[in-house]
């Protein structure tokens, strides 16, 4: 069954839905991000969203010159299992369209939580106060976002962040696919659509076809299913972590000796991110530390309307495997500054068949 949005602007879900983080997904997006408040979800169980109430779509809150336009047919968020290929979805957070290409397990390493006494992540050297935690398994998925929300969205996240070796053979033949993304089941708003090629990528029709006797009808092509064999070891994620200070929220994946790193304010004060401090220690005997202003060029603003940022980057290291954690630093509007964890984590380079064994780097820029 899905869920359906009442006259008075309001979420009514159904007992299946975790209703708090429906009502926090659905109102963030439809309120501050242009490219979903040109869009209108239909409801299967009561019609067209009213496009007349202020809360949601009113021409007040449109940006000049757009247009609602009809997306598809919203459909119930799963609490349990997995979307299949060829799922179509809304981005909980940052709002853009896409469609699940597949799907990668994680362990998740969560400091929020209760630590536990058994199974846990073991804290790095020199880490000093991290929290053990035990990891469970969560579930990623690799997905295309439509090019044509790309522009809206490239302020808070980068939309070439998954990048990756060329071939087996050279071990610096760095390459990116713009529009190629990972997201976290939870940040899946799923929904269907009768548009034979409702996204715009130029994978999709390369990667999927369209089968109407199939639920989702875009199923995988041969084409797919070789690529994702190919690229495996340069794609598949390890680790998740997470912790909060101060409400805000730092997310943490890596994939190989790559890594992306999601800011959320959680709160209501307005932040500005400063300044980033990074320590890596490797099994080399090295310690490193790296200061620098905001990250990858930019110091974001994390606000109520716009309260997530999310970047990549890449680690060198010069042995197999080390660890990493360091703080952002923040400011308020009052001019006061204050520091965020990073969780720690442990930067491992699997062995592959290129003749230098490893590939530590140089490929970063540690942002």
């Amino acid at each position: 069954m899905a869920a359906c949005v009442i006259r008075r602007g309001l979420l009514s879900a159904v007992s299946k839905y975790n209703k708090n983080h429906t009502l926090r997904a659905l109102s963030v997006d439809l309120n501050s991000r242009h490219e979903v408040s040109r869009r209108c979800l239909q409801c299967s169980s009561c019609g067209l969203l009213n496009v007349q109430q202020k809360r949601f779509m009113s021409s007040r809150n449109r940006p000049e010159g757009k247009v609602l336009e009809t997306v598809g047919v919203f459909e119930a968020p799963k609490q349990h299992g997995k979307y299949e290929t060829g799922q179509l979805f809304l981005h909980s957070v940052f709002g853009y369209r896409g469609i699940v290409l597949f799907p990668w397990h994680a362990r998740l390493y969560d400091r929020d939580v209760t630590p536990p006494t058994t199974d846990s992540k073991p804290e790095p050297p020199g880490a000093h106060g991290s929290k053990e935690v035990k990891g469970k398994t969560h579930t990623y998925y690799q997905v295309l976002i439509d090019t044509r929300d790309c522009p809206h969205i490239s302020q808070r996240s980068q939309t070439e962040a998954v990048t990756f070796l060329a071939n087996h053979d050279d071990s610096r033949a760095l390459y990116a696919i713009p529009g190629l993304d990972y997201v976290s089941h939870e940040d899946i708003l799923p929904y269907n659509s009768t548009d034979q090629v409702p996204i715009q990528h130029e994978l999709f029709e390369r990667f999927l076809m369209f089968n109407p006797s199939k639920v989702p009808p875009f199923v995988p092509r041969d084409t797919l299913r070789a690529w994702q064999e190919k690229n495996h070891p340069w794609l598949e994620l390890s680790d998740v972590h997470r912790e909060t200070t101060e409400n805000i929220r730092v997310t943490r994946w890596e994939m190989y000796w790559r890594y992306c790193i999601r800011l959320e304010n959680m709160g209501n004060e307005v932040v500005q991110l400063r300044e980033r401090h990074w320590r890596i220690f490797s099994l080399s005997g090295t310690l490193e530390t790296v200061r620098g202003r905001g990250v990858v060029g930019r110091e974001p603003v994390l606000s109520k309307e716009q309260p997530a940022f999310q970047y990549s980057s890449h680690v060198s290291l010069q042995a197999p495997s080390g660890h990493m954690w360091g703080s952002y630093r923040l400011e308020r509007p009052n001019g006061t500054f204050f520091d965020v964890r990073i969780p720690p984590f442990s930067l491992e380079s699997k062995k592959d068949d290129t003749p230098n064994g490893f590939l530590p780097g140089p490929f970063t820029s540690l942002a």
